[in-house]
């Protein structure tokens, strides 16, 4: 993590500071500088951070509540180790929402392209030589692609749903690319299944949406301590 000047800390308003300090935290769990189990102190975190025990406090209870961090009050805080279950069911309320979404898309009015569903095209039904290979970006692109599916639909109120579960799953999904196949598989699927919701094929374009996200919860199942070891190994030298 990143010190911050004591100048700075002196500047910057208490709200402020608590939300730097759960961004920062949030990063760190997603980029695996804290790993599932791992456990700390608010005194270590707060001298990390220059800040004082206040904001810190307040950045680690809202992790807390967003279910990233436990609290062991004799004994400091704890990164929540994985719930394999938990996940798997959040797979599912992708499914539903995905698949549902998919059916309105390809009963969309005749002559009407959603600009998400152009934006989608554009990034993924290109040329071999123009996909990214930055396993990070494209993980990025991963998660929009399917939240602008959503977006597309119409329905704000499943788009929010589905945004919340998709940040939930961030953090596998980002283990899921650190395996070089998956880039290229990637927009492999993804440029078939939004060719289907172009050409109006649902049942076609609902069976490619589920088999694509069935295959990446199975990766769940997967992932080892030692996958999450590598990721932060990989992840130590961006800390500067």
């Amino acid at each position: 993590m990143q010190l911050v000047s004591p100048a700075k800390r002196g500047k910057e308003r208490p709200e402020n500071l608590a939300e730097r300090i759960y961004l920062q935290l949030k990063d760190d769990i997603f980029e695996f500088r804290l790993l599932p189990g791992d456990r700390f102190s608010e005194g270590e975190i707060a001298e990390r951070m220059a800040a004082s025990r206040t904001p810190v406090r307040q950045a680690l209870y809202r992790l807390e509540r967003e279910g990233y961090l436990e609290v062991y009050f004799r004994s400091g805080w704890q990164v929540k180790p994985f719930d394999f279950a938990h996940f798997e069911e959040l797979y599912e309320v992708r499914i539903v929402l995905e698949l549902e979404a998919v059916k309105r898309l390809c009963e969309r009015p005749n002559g009407e392209l959603p600009d998400a569903l152009e934006q989608l095209r554009c990034t993924w039904m290109v040329q071999p030589e123009q996909r990214l290979q930055d396993g990070r970006e494209v993980s990025r692109l991963d998660e929009r692609f399917h939240c602008q599916l959503l977006e597309a639909a119409g329905n704000r109120e499943m788009a929010r749903l589905h945004a919340e579960v998709s940040e939930k799953i961030r953090i596998i999904r980002r283990l899921d690319f650190t395996q070089g196949p998956r880039v290229e598989i990637t927009y492999e699927e993804h440029a078939r299944i939004l060719g289907a919701i172009l050409s109006r094929r649902c049942e076609e374009a609902q069976l490619l949406l589920k088999t694509h996200i069935e295959v990446s919860k199975a990766e769940v199942r997967k992932i080892t301590l030692h996958m999450l070891h590598s990721a932060r190994q990989r992840a130590l030298p961006a800390q500067g």
